[in-house]
């Protein structure tokens, strides 16, 4: 039976439960473990870095069938549904939760949730999420032995672009200046507009990239010591901008540096660009993201594209974070899988691009996985809770997350009547 959409919620309602079957996630022509098969991905699969446990070799004629348990299923606002599912086959148990969001249902829609300031710790996605969001998962992979910032591109509808770097963790789930979600490529260009020649690679995150020049604003909250130059304190310079003008050139980082007005720092090149920069210099640095998006986040995998798998490696089993989208439906498909725990193991990157395109989504991102892996809903009593099971035993904190929000409509307004019951004449 192939696996149901729109139908999940209300045939739960009905039977309580539901049974069924579907092809196994781990298809026939793949192997692993001993047999030819491709190298585990070079990517980070989780910010905790925690070794995952190898999924067991499993037989073609043992890979046939899953079985599907629905245990738990509500609508959370109009337009957008959970639903949690056990999910066993010859691998083991698996412990998943599904939120699929109509982007049709008027009142519906997205944001990056994010703290106040970029590098800093200390907040659950529940308190991460911005007032009045009904549900959302968490986000990025983060910088999580040191600075706590996000790798990639984050842009949000109330601060517009907060951080990001011209190549290298730009894989983007994105809503477009139409309104459609994406799930493709962003690159975070950055201009000095009197001094073309001096690159930025990156605003806003954990690493000034060798040889580059990164940005900072008073987004980012505080440079403490030497960190994002990764402890290199040699061949480094920082640049104060105020008012649009060079304050200060110096060739040491402040061990506590609240961020105000804009900051270049450089490695090693960078560092020569940055040496004309003097002080009363009129600098103007332009940022924008091709393409031009409303919101974005980004993970490090596209699992899925144009319904092809992508993914490569069916090794190393994590807990999960997913975000897809399915074109028929216009619908945008959360999933968040368990592991690290006895009632779930942990999915592949391959079982995990193979269940969202079950799902239904013909494009998917992995999002931060491991003890990140957090959903939150707004539950049958109105409260907004996490409704999986982290597998620190607690929710983790995390940088930034991916939230929901609902605007109920307003009525219709009728026309006046007048005292007779009739219809005024125009």
């Amino acid at each position: 039976m192939s696996l149901p959409r729109r139908t999940t919620l209300l045939a739960a309602l009905l039977a309580g439960s539901l049974l069924f079957t579907l092809p196994s996630p781990v298809g026939a022509d793949d192997e692993w473990l001993g047999q030819p098969a491709p190298d585990r991905q070079s990517e980070p699969q989780t910010s905790d870095g925690v070794q995952g446990a190898i999924a067991p070799w499993v037989p073609p004629s043992r890979r046939a069938e899953s079985t599907w348990k629905t245990l738990a299923t509500w609508q959370v606002v109009p337009g957008v549904t959970y639903e949690k599912f056990d999910l066993t086959d010859a691998r083991g148990n698996i412990r998943g939760h599904l939120m699929r969001v109509d982007l049709d249902e008027p009142g519906v829609s997205f944001d990056y949730a994010g703290r106040d300031a970029i590098a800093s710790s200390g907040r659950l996605l529940k308190t991460v999420l911005n007032d009045g969001a009904i549900a959302g998962v968490n986000g990025d992979f983060f910088d999580i032995n040191d600075t706590d910032a996000p790798l990639g591109v984050g842009r949000d509808r109330q601060h517009k672009f907060l951080h990001g770097r011209e190549s290298g963790w730009n894989s983007a789930f994105f809503i477009g200046r139409d309104g459609s979600p994406q799930i493709d490529i962003l690159t975070a260009s950055t201009s000095v507009k009197q001094f073309p020649d001096i690159k930025v690679t990156n605003v806003n995150s954990p690493s000034v990239r060798q040889g580059g020049v990164g940005l900072y604003t008073p987004r980012w909250g505080k440079l403490r010591n030497y960190r994002v130059t990764d402890g290199q304190k040699r061949k480094v310079r920082m640049v104060i901008i105020k008012n649009g003008k060079v304050t200060a050139n110096k060739t040491k980082i402040p061990k506590n540096l609240k961020v105000q007005g804009k900051i270049l720092i450089g490695r090693d090149e960078g560092v020569r660009k940055l040496r004309k920069l003097k002080r009363g210099t009129k600098v103007s640095i332009k940022t924008r993201l091709t393409p031009r998006p409303k919101i974005a986040i980004t993970g490090n995998v596209i699992l899925v594209r144009d319904s092809k798998r992508l993914a490569i490696d069916d090794r190393d089993m994590h807990p999960r974070t997913a975000v897809g989208i399915d074109r028929d439906t216009n619908e945008v498909i959360l999933l968040v899988i368990d592991g690290r725990q006895s009632f779930s193991r942990g999915y592949t990157m391959v079982e995990l691009a193979k269940l969202m395109k079950k799902l239904g989504a013909e494009d998917a991102l992995n999002l931060d996985g491991g003890g990140s892996s957090t959903m939150v809903a707004k539950k049958q009593n109105g409260k907004v809770r996490v409704v999986n099971s982290p597998s620190d035993g607690r929710p983790r904190d995390v940088p930034n997350g991916l939230e929901v929000f609902y605007a109920a409509p307003a009525p219709a307004s009728e026309p006046p009547v007048d005292e007779g019951g009739e219809l005024p004449v125009p």
